[in-house]
């Protein structure tokens, strides 16, 4: 039998730490394995101009040492020695593109990400990374406060 496997959505904020602490409990008492992952937003059809694609590459080598150094390495770090078989992994792209993505890819049973707290209606016009997943990816979605 396949043990569960569960991913976790990480930007650093308070919201996504206490995620990753709700996974990381339910994988001790589920015998599951933890994948935390962050994206770092990004769209191939952004417009650029010449100073602007000098800087990039510059730009991406930053906000992958921050997505590494800064996101997953403490979070990783804080349950190493937890028991629970922990991975992490940066990724590229539309947050919601690719965590449906990688949820099919690894055949997850579970997603966790934080909530931010913000009014239905925000939601409702602005939509968010939680709810359109929600709609989108076939397992149990676990939004935590």
């Amino acid at each position: 039998m396949k043990k569960p496997i569960y991913i976790v959505a990480l930007d650093g904020s308070e919201w996504s730490d206490r995620a990753a602490e709700w996974a990381v409990k339910l994988a001790l008492q589920t015998e599951a394995s933890v994948k935390f992952i962050t994206v770092i937003s990004y769209s191939g059809f952004q417009f650029m101009n010449a100073m602007e694609y000098d800087y990039i590459p510059e730009m991406r080598k930053e906000q992958e040492r921050e997505a590494k150094d800064d996101i997953l390495a403490p979070v990783i770090q804080r349950y190493n020695d937890s028991g629970v078989p922990i991975v992490g992994e940066y990724l590229w792209g539309h947050p919601v593109e690719v965590i449906r993505e990688q949820i099919k890819k690894d055949k997850a049973d579970m997603f966790f990400a934080g909530r931010r707290g913000r009014s239905r209606i925000s939601d409702l016009v602005l939509g968010s990374v939680s709810n359109s997943l929600a709609h989108t990816v076939g397992i149990p979605i676990v939004l935590v406060p």
